[in-house]
C-alpha cells in the first residue's frame, strides 16, 4: 500500500531472512555484534510499526474532521471544539515531522549508518535506540549539543 507520507521509494520490508528471525521475540543485546543484520531488521520493524501507528492516528483524525463540524450553536461550545481541534492538528503536525525523522532513520539503516553517532561515529547505546529509535547522537554528544544550543541562545 502506497502512503502519502512515504515518498522515498524505499522498500518498507526488511530482508526476509532477518525478518524471519524476529518472530521469536528477539531483543537486541550487547552480547552480539553491534548493528548486525538481525538488529537492523529489529529496528527497521520498530520504526515501521511506529510510522504505521502515526498513519493510523492521522487517518482517524482526518475521518473525524470529515464527520464532525463546528456547528455548535453555543459560542462557548464552539470555542471549546475549535481549541480541541487546534491542539489535535498541532499534534498531527509534530507527528508529520516525526515521520520525516523515522524515514531518515530507515535510510540510515539502508546505508549502514544507523546506530552510530553522527558527531563522534561511536555506537549509540542499544538502550537509547530502544527508547528513541530515531536518535542520531550518543547521550554524551546530545548533551554537548544541547549545552552549546543553550549558550548560543543566551548570547
Amino acid at each position: 500500500m502506497a502512503s502519502v507520507f512515504d515518498l522515498t521509494g524505499q522498500s518498507d520490508t526488511p530482508p526476509a531472512a532477518a525478518n524471519d528471525q524476529l518472530a521469536d521475540g528477539y531483543r537486541p543485546s550487547a552480547d552480539e555484534p553491534f548493528m548486525n543484520l538481525r538488529q537492523q531488521a529489529y529496528f527497521r520493524q520498530k520504526l515501521l510499526a511506529w510510522k504505521d501507528a502515526i498513519h493510523r492516528e492521522a487517518q482517524g483524525t482526518l475521518s473525524q474532521l470529515q464527520v464532525d463540524s463546528l456547528r455548535e450553536a453555543d459560542l462557548t461550545d464552539r470555542a471549546s471544539s475549535e481549541t480541541d481541534w487546534s491542539i489535535e492538528l498541532r499534534t498531527r503536525d509534530r507527528q508529520r515531522k516525526l515521520i520525516a525523522k523515522i524515514d531518515a532513520a530507515l535510510r540510515r539503516i539502508e546505508d549502514g549508518e544507523y546506530g552510530y553517532c553522527e558527531v563522534t561515529g561511536e555506537p549509540i547505546s542499544l538502550g537509547r535506540l530502544e527508547a528513541r529509535p530515531i536518535a542520531t547522537m550518543t547521550v554524551e554528544a546530545q548533551e554537548r549539543h544541547e549545552r552549546q544550543e543553550k549558550v548560543s541562545r543566551e548570547e
